[in-house]
């Protein structure tokens, strides 16, 4: 009964989880810095709570009765949350912002909103485990209720990510789970009331030593002893999440980083920790000396790790087979699902076992079993959030992934040894752990890089094993990674979340221009300008050339971005990034604009793919409606909305959530060699109007540079610029009528983009929607002459 109890708490605790996560970078952003600062709140919380709370709760309790409380009050706790989210929100957008005094307050939110759930969570595990005995199958049974927790968190993560935010939204995820809370506290109160002898039976638990419990033929006991279980389960745990961020960050290239690629990987990482804790628990029953099973479990977590770095850059980018990209995404799932098993299952299994074997090893000392287990899992905590926090915002963006692996894998050879090597003597006792030493030390000078094919291509990698080009450039950043390809022709691809997000090829040379010019053309007086997302710097570089902007401010969350794009992608973008009137902030924009008070004449948003997890936060119509506010009267908006990789009903959400905001709003395609590939939105703070001429005979005169850029991109003057009008707001009621608005309490959108990532009906898209398109005779301000030729060009004709 209690196994299922911690299988209904596993499951509440990563529902609540994902929700936290996903409402706290609404409101401190999504940088890597802010997800550090989440995680780390997130799992000091759990620490403390394990590490305190034993200290604090008295022994005289009844610890069903304790467990009870405490899934009470993470419910009652996970519900008070959500109601005070907008209060926290208005708070620190009032009080935050960048630079050293913005993470302080960013930890600080966290802290108050995460530490109290958490340290409940973190605590549960210790009170539990004053209710076993002191015996082989006490120690068992320990590490079956971590196991139990792991199989429920394996639910609440496929539950939460395929299930209940894809249909619903934050709000029934989280009363899902506080409805498990209380079901779990009622249970455990049940149990508590049933059980015979009470509190004197259970505190005999806690308290008897049984004989095969003192430890009798195991050397160096003592606290001593205790220690070196601790630092190797500290370790282990750094291994974890380490592993953790760098398998995730190749995966999320291999599959596509959608939120259901992430749920995948995250299930089938906690998948393997259930079953190497499982294994562990019946084990221990076994087992006389625990720790030595546990410093050999190391060495085969770094043999798991060794063949992880081998599977992930040399098998899973290049699976044979077209269904890695089909367009029955389910299907997808499923495979991508099976590549994640084949590749990274062996280590959380042993690290999984590692955990229960630790907890057998230690829970049988003379101190009070609540106290034990939690220092032991306080250990494994701060091991995990120093491998999560250093291989994020170290290790990767300044030394990469192959060597933060080498890292993993002689901090895993470590943890074996500070339990091995006391523990054996002689030739014939040492000569193992030495061998297993030699493989690990001879594996590490030939751990592999991530492929530049991977970096550039991401899933379509293997069908570009022989057109790919030449990959010039491969990095990897704080939040991404990034390449520079070029074609045997000259033409130069900017790479980013596996895909390209940019080039000087025509096409995307057309549409860069295209939202840039925009953007600074239709205001009266376009002085400051907002862009979000540097990617090439070719939309950028198409602002800054207006003589009439005098200040850029360009937003990327990724820093390795400009400074990349700067170096390579220079000649088309007007050398944007060292322009004098050109500031570059490495932020999340949509928490750049919460918590700034500066206004802007015009704003351009050019962000990752809809489908990329944590875009979708720059879709909602929360976000839109904070850009507004941002606009200087007169002020003009523009957006990217791709119909590539794309679905009809991804794309009616990313037009109809902006069109809620700018209910005036435009949108423009960008079609070429008769096929529609992208459309940039356009919205005004006030109904807009369009004067064609007046803009055409600035183009001839004081916008010369303006009117180069165009034409460089084949836009030949103002005509054939608006010419790309495809609708507006109010002539696509009928189209949209079935649209899904993208809302902050769903990021419905991701959900939606992340199952038309393989989808190509990008043009057929684009004539459903044009099939709406009448001439708007009170937009453009023109002469009779110009107005036919607009039409033309509306038309397809080009003089």
């Amino acid at each position: 009964m209690l196994v299922l109890l911690f299988v209904g708490s596993g499951a509440a605790a990563l529902i609540y989880e994902v929700v936290w996560q996903q409402l706290l970078q609404l409101v401190i952003g999504s940088s890597t810095v802010s997800l550090g600062v989440l995680l780390a709140t997130y799992m000091g919380g759990m620490c403390l709570g394990s590490l305190f709370a034993p200290r604090v709760i008295g022994t005289g309790r009844h610890p069903l009765r304790v467990y009870a409380f405490l899934e009470g009050a993470i419910g009652v706790m996970g519900l008070a949350l959500l109601v005070a989210m907008p209060l926290v929100t208005r708070l620190y957008t009032a009080i935050g912002g960048i630079g050293p005094v913005g993470v302080v307050m960013r930890a600080l939110v966290a802290a108050i909103c995460l530490l109290p759930p958490t340290f409940a969570m973190g605590a549960t595990l210790p009170a539990i485990a004053r209710y076993v005995e002191r015996s082989p199958a006490g120690r068992s049974w320990l590490g079956l209720f971590y196991a139990g927790n792991l199989a429920g968190a394996v639910i609440g993560c496929l539950g939460a990510g395929f299930y209940l935010l894809r249909v619903f939204d934050m709000h029934v995820a989280t009363y899902v789970a506080a409805t498990v809370n209380v079901l779990v506290a009622g249970v455990a109160l049940w149990l508590a009331a049933a059980t015979h002898g009470g509190l004197a039976s259970a505190g005999a638990r806690a308290g008897a030593a049984s004989p095969v419990a003192t430890g009798a033929g195991r050397p160096g006991r003592g606290w001593s002893f205790t220690q070196q279980v601790y630092l190797a389960s500290a370790l282990s745990g750094f291994c974890a999440l380490a592993a953790e961020v760098v398998w995730t960050r190749m995966l999320a290239l291999a599959f596509g980083a959608t939120v259901y690629t992430f749920s995948l990987i995250l299930a089938v990482f906690l998948l393997g920790l259930g079953l190497g804790s499982s294994a562990g628990a019946a084990a221990a029953r076994r087992l006389r000396r625990p720790a030595v099973a546990l410093g050999w479990c190391q060495f085969a977590a770094a043999a798991g790790m060794a063949w992880s770095a081998y599977a992930l850059a040399n098998v899973v980018p290049f699976w044979p087979g077209q269904a890695t990209t089909g367009a029955d995404i389910w299907a997808v799932f499923r495979l991508d699902a099976l590549r994640t098993l084949y590749a990274v299952l062996p280590a959380p299994v042993c690290w999984g076992a590692s955990f229960a074997l630790a907890l057998a090893a230690v829970a049988d000392d003379d101190r009070d079993t609540g106290e034990t287990v939690g220092r032991l899992y306080a250990a494994n905590t701060l091991g995990a959030i120093a491998g999560a926090l250093l291989t994020s915002l170290v290790l990767v963006p300044m030394v990469g992934s192959q060597h933060a692996q080498q890292v993993m894998l002689v901090a895993a050879a470590v943890a074996a040894l500070v339990l091995l090597w006391p523990a054996t003597t002689g030739v014939g006792g040492r000569l193992p752990v030495s061998l297993a030493l030699f493989a690990v030390l001879l594996y590490l000078p030939v751990v592999p890089g991530v492929p530049g094919l991977l970096v550039a291509y991401g899933r379509h990698a293997a069908a570009w094993v022989s057109r790919a080009g030449e990959i010039i450039y491969v990095g990897e950043g704080m939040h991404a990674s990034v390449a520079i390809s070029r074609t045997s022709d000259g033409l130069l691809n900017y790479h980013n979340a596996g895909k390209v997000q940019a080039s000087s090829q025509p096409a995307d040379m057309r549409l860069q221009r295209m939202l840039g010019h925009l953007t600074t053309l239709v205001p009266a007086k376009p002085r400051s300008v907002l862009v979000i997302g540097f990617g090439a710097g070719v939309t950028a570089g198409a602002v800054s050339v207006n003589p009439a902007v005098e200040r850029v401010t360009i937003v990327d969350i990724e820093p390795l971005v400009p400074r990349v794009s700067g170096r390579f992608m220079g000649a088309v973008n007007h050398e944007v990034a060292s322009n004098p009137k050109v500031r570059i902030i490495a932020d999340d924009a949509r928490h750049f604009l919460q918590t700034t008070t500066e206004t802007f004449d015009a704003i351009t948003s050019d962000p990752l793919d809809p489908w990329v997890k944590g875009a979708a936060t720059l879709y909602t119509r929360e976000f839109f409606d904070v850009a507004r506010a941002h606009l200087n009267p007169g002020g003009v908006m523009t957006l990217y909305v791709q119909l590539f990789e794309s679905s009809p009903e991804a794309v009616k959400s990313e037009v109809a959530t902006f069109f809620q905001t700018f209910p005036e709003g435009l949108i423009f395609g960008n079609v070429f060699d008769g096929r529609a590939i992208d459309t940039v939105l356009l919205g005004q703070v006030e109904p807009p109007q369009i004067w064609v001429d007046e803009i055409e005979t600035m183009l001839r005169s004081g916008l010369a540079a303006v009117d180069s850029s165009l034409m460089q991109a084949e836009l030949f003057g103002a005509v054939e610029l608006f010419g790309n009008y495809a609708g507006r707001a109010k002539g696509l009621q009928g189209w949209l009528a079935d649209a899904e608005i993208n809302h902050d309490k769903d990021l419905r959108l991701q959900y939606l983009a992340g199952l038309g990532l393989n989808q190509h009906s990008g043009h057929e898209i684009y004539q459903e929607l044009l099939s709406y398109r009448t001439y708007p005779d009170d937009l453009f301000v023109a002469s009779e002459s110009t107005v036919e030729k607009l039409k033309a060009a509306m038309a397809g004709v080009r003089e």
